[in-house]
């Protein structure tokens, strides 16, 4: 694959950036993406390794050396039409997902490996640009009605690998648009909207209803999830009115942080936050929206969603921003005959930290303290981690000063009130029950009722989210029709 001696021959190409200080200005994507002769020379190192451990490491199984190849050869249109047998929106992919692929990658056993996820964007964006990427009516319809329930890349995978077979399929989704944590949840500097709308768009014109400000079954009481819903629709009319339904909500239950001090102001869920900017960029108004301007913020969690936390508020005009992690700082660079061809452990640098942000390790907090019912600071104290026991420092007790607390600790669950509504049995983690299996696969105890995605299986990954959908919508086609000509 590629050129026989490339992997050789040429060093790993970087997609750029635009300079900080004039991409904190806006809110717009600031990647810059390979030309067509830097895309050459990154196919042209994909070796001709027998065994592409890439291919594997892939959720949806993306058929990596034979796009790479063809991008080394300049067939574009060639390389699209593998990359769209396999995943439903690289386009998504290649902007947001933390590329397993490249972890995985021959080559990067005792080198950098090849830049696949840089040209999963690069032939996804000239796919757009080419008018290649068209909707697939189907010839017949089945009469058969699906109801999908939650519009993040599980539900929108579904949803249109259901459609392209001839389903009537509608999709519902609680807030105003559809996208899921895509749309309120991913900041627009990673993924700019239109992304999402003009996929909605093919997906209409392939037969999908959406319908929108729908919520199905019910939020508790007091729930800080999203939710912009102007009518709610019970689960015993989605089972009367259609043939089988899909649960592909997300996990949205955050996990949440009880210290003393946790009820004062200025102390929220990442999914307050950025869920606010979000819609703000797309036009509305949000009243009381939470602003970092001129705050010292604190984020509490090292992942993706605290990055996007870090990067908001930068953009917001913080006048300092902090990141905690509770674990110890990774290795710089990880133990690749260990690790390979795993998800390899090591530091994560992402470019909202390098817009400015002090990140701290193997730090908790204890308490927050507030005046006048706000808060101003948080005592924290130093960990260490002992046969898996975190044990606390002693004599590194401090207060940091925080005019803003977000926490991004990642989610628990999906919300258990939606699933009870349903009867649908819950595992031990809170999620929804439904093995996987071919056979069957993806049903939950409730009958023509199915799971996929988050709701299934956890807080995951946008490309774990899309296999689901994408194997769910199989397995509804074969509960329907008693066979599938739909890809595993």
């Amino acid at each position: 694959m590629g050129k026989v001696t490339g992997f050789m021959e040429y060093e790993r190409l970087e997609e750029g950036y635009k300079p900080v200080a004039e991409r904190l200005k806006h809110y717009k994507e600031f990647t810059i993406g390979l030309d067509d002769k830097a895309a050459q020379v990154q196919g042209a190192r994909c070796m001709d390794c027998g065994i592409p451990f890439c291919n594997s490491g892939c959720p949806v199984n993306n058929i990596i050396p034979d796009f790479n190849d063809l991008v080394y050869r300049q067939d574009w249109r060639g390389a699209w039409m593998v990359l769209d047998s396999t995943n439903n929106f690289p386009e998504f992919t290649g902007r947001i997902c933390p590329a397993p692929c490249e972890a995985a990658c021959t080559l990067n056993f005792n080198d950098d490996p090849v830049g696949i996820k840089s040209l999963e964007r690069a032939i996804a964006d000239r796919a757009w640009d080419n008018g290649w990427v068209l909707p697939r009516v189907p010839e017949a319809r089945t009469g058969r009605k699906v109801a999908v329930v939650g519009s993040g890349p599980a539900g929108m995978a579904a949803a249109q690998q259901l459609a392209r077979v001839g389903h009537d399929v509608t999709l519902f989704e609680k807030n105003d648009r559809i996208g899921g944590l895509l749309r309120y949840g991913i900041p627009d500097f990673k993924m700019e909207k239109f992304q999402i709308d003009r996929r909605v768009e093919q997906m209409r014109a392939e037969g999908v209803t959406v319908r929108t400000g729908v919520m199905v079954g019910r939020l508790p009481e007091g729930s800080k999830v999203t939710n912009w819903a102007r009518e709610t629709i019970s689960p015993e009319q989605l089972q009367q009115e259609f043939d089988a339904v899909l649960l592909a909500g997300g996990a949205e239950q955050s996990r949440d942080l009880p210290v003393p001090g946790r009820d004062l102001d200025g102390i929220h869920f990442a999914m307050e936050f950025l869920p606010q900017q979000n819609k703000i960029n797309a036009g509305d108004k949000i009243k009381g929206q939470i602003r970092a301007d001129g705050k010292h913020v604190i984020v509490i969690g090292g992942g993706d969603t605290g990055s996007d936390c870090v990067g908001t508020s930068n953009r917001h005009g913080a006048a300092s921003v902090v990141q905690f992690e509770l674990m110890p700082q990774p290795p710089e660079e990880e133990n690749k005959p260990l690790t390979w061809p795993y998800w390899p452990y090591k530091l994560r640098t992402s470019s909202s930290h390098e817009e400015g942000c002090e990140r701290e390790f193997a730090i908790a907090t204890k308490e927050f303290i507030g005046e006048k019912g706000r808060v101003t600071g948080l005592k924290t104290v130093r960990v260490e981690w002992k046969d898996g026991k975190m044990i606390e420092v002693p004599g590194t007790e401090q207060i940091l000063k925080a005019d803003l607390v977000l926490l991004a600790m990642g989610f628990v669950s999906p919300v258990g009130t939606v699933l009870e509504s349903f009867g649908v049995e819950k595992d031990a983690r809170g999620n929804a029950r439904a093995h996987t299996d071919f056979t069957g696969g993806y049903a939950t105890n409730v009958p023509k009722v199915f799971a996929a995605g988050d709701m299934r299986r956890g807080q995951s990954l946008v490309v774990w989210a899309i296999r689901e959908g994408r194997q769910a919508a199989r397995a509804i086609d074969e509960f329907l029709m008693g066979t599938s000509v739909l890809p595993r």
